[in-house]
């Protein structure tokens, strides 16, 4: 039998999705939850890897939560650089190919943005980009990064930009959108942040694109998200736009938010190298729709 595509944080938000693109591509998947594996125990990985040894490990495990990750540097560290150490060496030790989802917030968003949502090398960036996280979330996926780098050569470093998917972050609570609209329909008027860039993803779009690179030999570090460039102000406006929640959303600069982490500015990923493999991903435009219409029949 064909040594299966093994899914680490299985049940995330971007786990559940490349769980599902798995299926639909018809690649054999063992998808483990954070309550199946802890990638914080070196023997717990090792012991895994030994009675599957997969073809490919796919680690989507994270702490996410930006504000906790400042709070509890040492459980980011702990899961996001040291864990992903383990399953690298892991994988590596059964010869297998790792793949290791990283951030777009390993940048320090001093690029200009694209105020004109148009992504170039120049207001977005490159995965030749020097990186410069900014808080502790960006330097424990840096972590990530090097510790994978370190373990073996037959790595992939995935960079992806402000998820939204269908399962929701549970570190988050949710995602944007749904918090968007949630309190929209609790009356508003939204104040929402328009002086910080990025690139809205959504998971449904990028897994597919995942899994079909844990099929191909590329290694290094690849950008796989949506096109275009926005801030999170119109990225809110688009989404009550399209639910059809009327209701007022004021731009506010990011400096009138308390927050105990600082936001790069500009976290833009450009995605030409994605797009040269023949797996360019729709606009971030597109994905809002996409996504709010499946949401909407679920």
């Amino acid at each position: 039998m064909t040594p299966p595509l093994l899914i680490l944080g299985a049940g995330g938000q971007l786990g559940t999705d490349l769980m599902a693109a798995a299926a639909s591509a018809g690649v054999r998947a063992v998808g483990l939850t954070h309550a199946e594996l802890d990638i914080t125990s070196e023997g717990a990985v090792l012991t895994t890897m030994e009675r599957l040894r997969p073809a490919v490990v796919v680690n989507s495990c994270s702490f996410t939560n930006v504000e906790q990750c400042e709070q509890n540097p040492a459980q980011a560290h702990a899961v996001n650089a040291e864990g992903a150490g383990n399953v690298a060496r892991g994988a590596a030790r059964v010869g297998a190919r790792v793949i290791y989802i990283s951030t777009d917030y390993v940048f320090d968003g001093t690029k200009p943005p694209a105020e004109d949502g148009v992504a170039t090398p120049a207001n977005s960036y490159l995965e030749s980009d020097p990186i410069g996280p900014l808080n502790v979330y960006g330097a424990s996926k840096a972590g990530g990064e090097r510790a994978t780098a370190a373990a073996t050569p037959n790595h992939l470093i995935v960079r992806v930009s402000s998820l939204f998917g269908l399962a929701g972050s549970r570190g988050k609570g949710g995602n944007f959108i749904e918090t968007i609209i949630r309190k929209a329909r609790e009356g508003g008027p939204l104040r929402v942040v328009n002086d910080q860039w990025m690139t809205p993803t959504y998971a449904g779009d990028a897994a597919p694109v995942i899994i079909g690179l844990a099929g191909r030999t590329e290694t290094g570090v690849i950008h796989v998200a949506n096109g275009g460039v926005c801030t999170w102000h119109t990225l809110a406006i688009e989404a009550l736009r399209l639910q059809q929640v009327a209701v007022p959303v004021d731009a506010a600069s990011a400096s009138n938010f308390a927050s105990l982490a600082q936001r790069p500015r500009n976290s833009a990923l450009n995605t030409e190298l994605v797009g040269r493999l023949g797996a360019q991903l729709p606009s971030w435009q597109v994905a809002v729709r996409t996504y709010t219409s499946r949401r909407a029949g679920r």
